[in-house]
């Protein structure tokens, strides 16, 4: 993906590679509650998000993995898009995504999904992209259906938090949805 690309922008919105100086806006991200938990391993410090970010290009160049900084027009990181376990047998993957605290509720998410979406089928030749949201997440399920996925059913049990178990929403989009 070029950073000039247009296919990748969304509205105002734009997605592009992470860069080393996002440090900063990855440890602030994950130091809210309902981030930090989602994290695979603690980030507290730029060093952490260094690794993350090294996380992140490792599973792009093993084609298992693609992950963006969703821009504004004033470059400030907003958020992320991933489109993760991409299963070429299948021709499947992943799709997550968060945002800023700052950045919630002016569809940041949803513009960036939709335009990770839309990479994930002409670059990729994806065919289908799923995600999932805890039920208690209505915000999320917004994004979701806003970006164009449909709902296919729930997850009982399928996320363990500490001690709480949470039922996911299972969204699905296809190449061939409209």
């Amino acid at each position: 993906m070029n950073d000039g690309d247009e296919r990748w922008t969304e509205g105002e919105f734009a997605l592009r590679p992470w860069e080393a100086g996002d440090a900063e806006v990855v440890v602030g991200a994950f130091a809210a509650p309902e981030m930090s938990r989602q994290a695979s391993r603690e980030i507290l410090s730029a060093a952490d998000a260094h690794l993350w970010l090294s996380d992140r290009e490792r599973d792009r160049q093993a084609g298992t993995g693609y992950s963006w900084a969703v821009v504004g027009r004033n470059a400030a990181v907003l958020g992320c898009v991933a489109v993760t376990a991409v299963d070429r047998r299948h021709d499947t993957g992943w799709v997550s995504y968060w945002t800023v605290e700052a950045a919630r509720g002016r569809g940041v998410a949803a513009a960036g999904v939709r335009a990770a979406a839309r990479w994930a089928f002409a670059e990729l030749k994806l065919y289908r992209l799923e995600l999932g949201h805890r039920l208690d997440n209505p915000a999320s399920c917004r994004v979701a259906e806003r970006a164009g996925f449909v709902v296919e059913g729930v997850q009982r049990g399928k996320l363990r938090y500490g001690d709480v178990r949470h039922d996911v929403e299972l969204h699905a989009r296809l190449a061939t949805d409209a």
